[in-house]
């Protein structure tokens, strides 16, 4: 029942909404910022964040952040960021997970690597419907959004791209355990919901602590 205290915690609106910011921010964050962002008074966001960060949904910290060290480079501040573990509840108790690592394990032994890369093309193509390829790299994101991945516009000036990373893995439990297998089937699962042919496209570019896939489009395309 731990986790479902968590997440009730949750529950409340202007928490949910600090919990929300800090998230998406990829990066610690202090008590200014989060009160300033969701137009909350600093000692409001401070009781919230802690009570985040003591229900195990959030992470804190101290640091400077004028980014100044020695004399007259203030005290250090209060910082949030998500915490590492991962929160599931299911009513009546379930475990898709041990499942999942099962299929996973046999998959590899096997050497199915490419059926499971093909079977995840065809469902991301059935989750795409009839639509055409995706035609930009804001409905990518929104595509993207949708499903869990947390996708984020990098800071790619004068790059010959524009890219897409995400800061979720929706398969980072079993990913963690089968990287190539799984890794692989997320980037043709993408490939499928994106669609081929497009101005958007999917490739492999692993970053710690972020999903293995990145979304990118030639800046040519006018995006």
């Amino acid at each position: 029942m731990e986790d479902i205290d968590a997440i009730a915690v949750l529950q409340d609106p202007v928490r949910r909404r600090l919990y929300e910011y800090v998230v998406a921010q990829g990066r610690e964050v202090g008590r200014n910022e989060a009160a300033e962002a969701t137009g909350v008074a600093r000692t409001l966001a401070a009781h919230h964040l802690d009570r985040l960060t003591g229900a195990g949904l959030l992470e804190s910290g101290s640091r400077r952040l004028s980014g100044r060290s020695g004399p007259g480079a203030g005290r250090p501040a209060k910082v949030y960021v998500r915490a590492r573990g991962e929160r599931t509840v299911s009513l009546p108790a379930r475990d898709y997970r041990t499942a999942a690592e099962l299929l996973a394990e046999a998959a590899e032994q096997a050497g199915l690597d490419a059926g499971l890369c093909a079977a995840a093309r065809r469902r991301g193509e059935a989750l795409r419907g009839s639509a055409g390829p995706c035609g930009s790299l804001e409905e990518a994101v929104e595509t993207l959004a949708a499903r869990g991945y947390e996708p984020y516009r990098e800071d790619t000036e004068g790059a010959a791209t524009d890219v897409v990373r995400m800061r979720n893995c929706p398969f980072h439990s079993v990913a963690e355990s089968f990287p190539p297998l799984v890794c692989g089937m997320n980037l043709a699962l993408l490939e499928g919901l994106l669609g081929a042919g497009g101005p958007v496209g999917a490739r492999m570019d692993a970053r710690p602590g972020e999903c293995c896939v990145v979304v990118e489009a030639s800046k040519n395309n006018g995006d």
